[in-house]
């Protein structure tokens, strides 16, 4: 009987900690950026545009938010279960040992897992949108994509920005650390499910339109997700989904600004 207790709650222990770091990641982030802002207006430096919005986001929210989250954690998580364990005793759910976040200069292997990948995802997520479309289901607009279609030359900002802010910072958070919290307790196939379920949740709040809209959305999140927390799996390193996710961000964002120039 204790062992099953203390099983279930290692296991929601796990699923309450993995959810809860990626949510704060962002949510430090975005409440940085909002400092910032408010910063930078308070002194007059800079006047209230968009691109300093999504500038200023972007910086905090993916570069400091997540990344340093990821960091923090799977720096000083050992240390902080040893602390705790020495206040209420030790216990199955306190983290003992040292966290690592596998990162090394991808070999041609990890290169080739990059391309199919990058090509894969197109291709499934173009299927799944188009069951969706076919179906008569609306998904909700993201805002950064509104934001970019209403001013084109955040899209230009948004390119570089997915590869080197969106795509290392999102997967050192959301692979690396709540991936890596998951697969330790559950294995890499529901480690990679729970790990995608909080990745394309978290971004409600980003999207626009009834909630039916946004879960749909979220839904079709849950392909690309799925696809890191793949070929990480796969690679055990954590550059591979953080070029496959940024390069994939890059092209929409690409895609959306040429269309911009056509319509």
């Amino acid at each position: 009987m204790g062992t099953a207790s203390g099983s279930v709650t290692s296991a929601a222990t796990a699923i309450v900690s993995g959810t809860a770091l990626g949510v704060f990641g962002l949510g430090f982030g975005t409440l940085l950026a909002a400092l910032v802002i408010v910063a930078v207006l308070s002194s007059g430096v800079a006047e209230l545009s968009p691109t300093l919005v999504l500038v200023v986001g972007l910086v905090t929210t993916q570069g400091i938010g997540c990344f340093l989250t990821a960091v923090v954690y799977a720096r000083y998580r050992h240390r902080i279960g040893a602390l705790l364990a020495r206040v209420v005793g030790q216990r199955s759910w306190l983290p003992t040992q040292q966290f690592a976040i596998p990162a090394r200069i991808p070999s041609l292997r990890d290169l080739l897992l990059v391309v199919v990948a990058y090509v894969g995802v197109f291709g499934l997520v173009g299927a799944v949108g188009y069951a969706i479309s076919a179906a008569g289901v609306e998904g909700a607009t993201n805002n950064s994509v509104a934001l970019g279609l209403e001013n084109p030359v955040l899209l230009l900002w948004l390119i570089p920005g997915s590869i080197l802010l969106i795509g290392p910072g999102e997967e050192l958070l959301f692979r690396g650390v709540v991936q890596g919290r998951f697969r330790k307790r559950f294995g890499p196939v529901v480690a990679i499910s729970l790990a995608s379920v909080v990745f394309a949740s978290v971004h409600y709040f980003a999207l626009s339109g009834a909630a039916s809209a946004r879960f749909v959305t979220i839904g079709l999140l849950l392909v690309p997700a799925v696809t890191f927390g793949v070929v990480y799996e796969l690679s055990e390193n954590i550059v591979v989904p953080a070029l496959v996710h940024g390069l994939y961000n890059a092209t929409l964002f690409g895609f959306l600004y040429l269309s911009t120039l056509v319509s």
